[in-house]
């Protein structure tokens, strides 16, 4: 089955192996940052619609499920664009339960709609919320951000805070700083006071590790990103950041079989053909939400390096892949049509 809404897993520093969900089915979001890996985005908005539907988005996680793939650590609603756009997020969080009964719920969000009272509420379901909020200056999220005209940093900080008094599961928060542009002390100082009355109970600061949409935004340095993670992070409940999580924890990939005798000449090609036709889909859909290299796809997909290759070097013959080096690893994205 080719997916369209499921994409993954994805080796995740902060949730292990995670199998996204895409709410949009494209870049809608209420902001344009100019660190998103995922590129520009192509629908600024602020308004709820039931952009992807969650009968259709269950029943490929279902479908998913059935195929017997490794059971991911968590479930994660994010992909291409803003998920709390979506107004049927509530029903898509509790199906999820219902398919996954003992695995965790996360929701990546950019913190904008939390101002929303239903929208608290339905993001109220989820075991696990990691908003993020990477400057609480202005000038500094305009430039950034590059937010809907609706949105504000008043907004923000208000509708985190009343999030924080509604819900009961982990809230992670995350602020990710770019070279120049929010990295001021003016920014820490705010973020600083702000994170002592939140109470997340992780702070995880990060920067720039893949190219985003703007050229000239880059990484800070190792020594300043340091800094800002000893002053924030020590004001959360757990006293610090995520820790990597190794990948050697990852197990095979189950299949369920009752006949181990070797399959006729022609079945064999036909089962080769659809493995390697699966392959390109999962790298696809993968690699379409976040750059990967060919060692994390073969490590979060549980596939043969061989047929990561396979995949990516049919990518390239058709045009429809990009690459880009950081520390000296290459990844792999899929190019916009």
């Amino acid at each position: 089955m080719a997916y369209k809404y499921v994409f993954g897993p994805v080796r995740s520093g902060r949730l292990g192996l995670s199998l996204g969900l895409d709410l949009l089915g494209d870049a809608v979001c209420s902001l344009d940052c100019i660190y998103c890996e995922v590129g520009r985005t192509t629908q600024l908005d602020m308004n709820r619609k039931p952009y992807v539907r969650a009968e259709e988005l269950l029943g490929e996680l279902a479908h998913w499920k059935s195929e017997m793939h490794q059971a991911p650590e968590y479930v994660t609603l994010g992909g291409l664009g803003e998920p709390c756009l979506n107004s049927e997020m509530g029903v898509i969080i509790e199906g999820v339960r219902q398919i996954f009964p003992k695995t965790p719920v996360a929701v990546l969000t950019n913190s904008t709609l939390l101002h929303d009272r239903q929208v608290r509420r339905e993001l109220a379901l989820a075991d696990v919320v990691l908003p993020s909020l990477d400057t609480l200056v202005p000038d500094e999220m305009l430039h950034l951000n590059r937010p809907h005209k609706a949105v504000s940093v008043d907004a923000l900080k208000a509708g985190l805070l009343a999030f924080r008094q509604e819900f009961t599961g982990r809230l992670l928060l995350e602020v990710l700083l770019v070279a120049g542009v929010n990295d001021s002390e003016e920014n820490l100082a705010r973020l600083k006071e702000f994170v002592a009355e939140l109470k997340p109970d992780r702070v995880d600061v990060e920067t720039m590790t893949r190219p985003g949409t703007l050229k000239t935004a880059q990484p800070v340095a190792p020594e300043a990103l340091a800094q800002w993670r000893e002053t924030l992070g020590k004001l959360a409940a757990d006293g610090g950041q995520a820790k990597q999580k190794p990948a050697s924890h990852m197990g095979e990939t189950r299949h369920i079989t009752e006949d181990t005798a070797s399959p006729p000449r022609a079945e064999k090609a036909r089962e080769t053909d659809d493995a390697e036709n699966t392959a390109l889909e999962r790298v696809s859909a993968s690699i379409a939400r976040r750059p990967q290299t060919a060692a994390q796809l073969a490590d979060a997909l549980a596939l043969p390096r061989e047929a990561v290759t396979r995949a990516l070097d049919d990518l390239e013959s058709r045009s429809r892949l990009t690459t880009f080096t950081s520390d000296g690893a290459t990844f792999f994205a899929l190019r916009e049509d």
